[in-house]
């Protein structure tokens, strides 16, 4: 091919993997280093004991995203990886509510309107027409701006994107928009919750991402047998299949300058590696802080110290010796006071006294990943990414979360029946992921952190570009997808502003 570069790639993360196949596939030079043992970045694995676990995500959403970007390879993704629709896509649970403590959410009206009339009589014809208006902005935004490269925030006052972007809400917050649609408490939370999944809350997102209950209730929740790791194997095969070598335990040290234009990396071992470009999949405060002199750095600490992050977490990896009776695949916990469980992940850093929680049983659906009759669970809790907590602190909550399990979910003797547990905290995060101040998500999608995200090109060093949640469009596996096909056509100098149909356009 004409313009053949050497491309490095700093992390494996899917952002990473996926810029790696893109670039591999047009025919460049491309080397990826990452710094752990397994590539995926978050969504990482272990297995003990014949238990796999997925480490980080577990919701399989936004499947249109997935298939665009094999296709744009190429591939069927139905080659690579087995799906399978979850019925019911999750459980919601609201203890101390007796008249609905519990209820099943299936992604089909048919079932859920039901379900939701219980909570709000009458709401139907409402909750359709919510959802038809959710569907619409979905693909406005998909097919005008989450493609879409952006140069300034003068881009956001042009006429296309005034005249389709006032019709996505952009300056109401989801709190105050679910607020003149419905009443029912319940039923808010549910069309809330999804906003976790973006590092932010209800009074602080804007309505825009409204479009996340489309993605919910209209396009439905999908398990990939394996486990989600499965979807990182198969883009490393492919990338390889392409040419790009794939490097683990091979944490960069420095992000090399020469001239104003980037020359390579140096990694921890010492040596060095030349490149033409380089890709960073790292987290971003770590790029531009820790791999970057400060004179090259577009965005220095200061520049961290003002942002908002999405909150990081308290999982616990549960291995079961024997099986649990109703428990479904995905479970959500809503906290009796969802405002001040709030307050303790984003404004006043604390342990929360009553949490919410999820919990994941993937082998309700997938036997393979676990020892014959057995079930593992995957329980994760929103906590402030700002925390201090002791070892004492530490057991206290493990405990206080187990014990609200084995209540809520209907697990009798749950202690009992642990036969393998490990624990990740904060720490974990930052020392895994080089995560600022532990993140489990990165910055959080605020009004002003989604207009004004990072760019995903240095404006201090030529030819060194940035790929996944830190950049545009933001957070989740499919969202970095779409952002490794941002970077791509950075790369190849492409201003096409809707998603590619093909490489060559």
């Amino acid at each position: 091919m004409e313009d053949k570069k050497k491309i490095i790639i700093v992390g494996g993360g899917i952002g990473g993997l996926g810029t790696a196949c893109l670039l591999a596939k047009q025919g460049h030079d491309v080397a990826l280093f990452e710094k752990n043992e397994n590539l995926g970045g978050r969504a990482n694995i272990f297995t003990e004991q014949g238990y796999t676990f997925d480490m980080g995500p577990s919701w399989y959403l936004m499947p249109d995203i997935f298939e665009h970007f094999f296709e744009l390879l190429g591939e069927d993704i139905n080659d690579h990886i087995k799906l399978h629709k979850l019925s019911p896509s999750y459980r919601v649970l609201f203890p101390g509510d007796k008249e609905h403590p519990q209820l099943d959410m299936y992604s089909d009206l048919d079932k859920d309107l039901p379900t939701l009339e219980k909570l709000e009589p009458g709401v139907s014809e409402k909750f359709k027409k919510y959802l038809e208006r959710s569907g619409e902005q979905y693909e406005l935004a998909k097919n005008l701006f989450m493609y879409r490269n952006y140069n300034s925030p003068l881009d956001f006052l042009q006429r296309d994107f005034i005249k389709e972007g006032v019709k996505m809400n952009p300056l109401q917050t989801m709190e105050r928009y679910l607020d003149s649609w419905f009443s029912d408490e319940r039923l808010k939370k549910i069309l809330e919750y999804t906003l976790v999944f973006l590092g932010s809350e209800p009074r602080k997102t804007p309505a825009l991402y409204n479009i996340m209950n489309h993605i919910d209730f209209a396009m439905g929740v999908y398990y990939p047998e394996g486990g989600i790791y499965t979807i990182i194997e198969a883009l490393a095969k492919l990338a390889r299949s392409y040419g790009a070598n794939l490097h683990t335990n091979s944490p960069v040290a420095r992000i090399n300058v020469t001239n104003g234009s980037v020359s390579g990396v140096t990694l921890a071992d010492g040596t060095t590696h030349t490149a033409d470009v380089v890709v960073s999949n790292a987290d971003l405060w770590f790029t531009e802080t820790q791999l970057l002199e400060k004179k090259h750095q577009t965005y220095p600490e200061k520049y961290w110290k003002k942002q908002v992050m999405g909150p990081s977490a308290f999982i616990l990896y549960l291995g079961l010796k024997e099986k649990v009776d109703d428990v479904m695949h995905h479970t959500l916990r809503f906290a009796d006071d969802w405002k001040k469980n709030f307050e303790a992940i984003f404004d006043k850093p604390a342990l929360p006294e009553n949490p919410s929680y999820y919990v994941c049983c993937p082998t309700k659906t997938d036997t393979t990943i676990a020892p014959e009759n057995t079930d593992l669970l995957f329980v994760l809790v929103p906590l402030s990414a700002d925390l201090s907590v002791s070892d004492g602190q530490k057991k206290a909550f493990r405990d206080q979360v187990v014990t609200m399990i084995g209540e809520d979910l209907d697990i009798p003797n749950l202690e009992e029946k642990i036969t393998y547990e490990s624990a990740y905290w904060h720490e974990d995060f930052s020392e895994d992921y080089n995560a600022y101040k532990g993140t489990a998500l990165g910055l959080a999608h605020t009004l002003k952190q989604t207009i004004l995200r990072p760019k995903n090109v240095s404006k201090r060093v030529d030819n060194l570009y940035y790929v996944g949640a830190g950049t545009n469009p933001g957070i989740g596996m499919p969202v970095c997808l779409i952002s490794s096909e941002l970077v791509y056509k950075r790369i190849q100098n492409i201003k096409h502003p809707h998603p590619l149909q093909s490489l060559e356009e």
